[in-house]
């Protein structure tokens, strides 16, 4: 039996979770969700206790490898609708900007064009940029939802359109990230032939 899958879930009180058929219906403060689960797995709500209890039917390799990521995958869904996930992102580079217009977030990120994401309805962007704090700072930008998979996505996809780069150390990174630095040649003078 899973260690994580035989836990059950509980319900917070704000919660209301629902099954249709396969599909496990999470309503909660910050949104909705939804999700289908495989066939090898039972989903149970029950009342009483306020909790999902998660079972497999068989002992077969596939549905003992889904019976903790199915309860951990329908936690994380609890989760977001009444917490919320976020990821903070900063930008370092001179000449480097977000624009945050509507549901687009425009990257100027040292490419010979914009890169333009646009946005999902459950993802919100918040963008502080250093011009306009005033200061010397990175741009910052956090992006939040109730769906942590929408959420890590985006903020990767972010990440990925520059890198941080170990020379100058330019690029998106996740708050809080350490980036290795190289140390640049040395063109030293005093060297050369004889």
């Amino acid at each position: 039996m899973s260690r994580i899958g035989k836990l059950p879930i509980p319900i917070p009180d704000a919660v209301k979770v629902s099954l249709n058929g396969r599909t496990v219906h999470v309503d909660g403060p910050l949104g909705k969700l939804q999700w289908s689960h495989r066939p090898e797995i039972t989903v149970r709500v029950d009342p009483g206790d306020k909790a999902v209890l998660v079972t497999r039917n068989d002992d077969s390799w596939l549905a003992r490898s889904l019976h903790g990521l199915t309860r951990r995958l329908i936690a994380n869904m609890i989760q977001g609708c009444v917490k919320g996930y976020s990821k903070s992102l900063e930008l370092y580079g001179t000449g480097y900007g977000v624009q945050l217009q509507g549901a687009k977030l425009t990257l100027m990120c040292g490419l010979s064009h914009p890169v333009v994401f646009d946005l999902s309805p459950g993802v919100k962007v918040e963008v502080r940029t250093a011009q306009a704090r005033g200061d010397t700072e990175p741009a910052r930008l956090t992006v939040s939802g109730a769906d942590k998979q929408a959420v890590g996505e985006l903020a990767a996809r972010i990440r990925k359109t520059r890198p941080p780069e170990p020379y100058k150390g330019k690029g998106f990174r996740y708050a809080g990230e350490y980036v290795r630095r190289k140390v640049g040649k040395a063109f030293a003078g005093t060297g050369g032939g004889t």
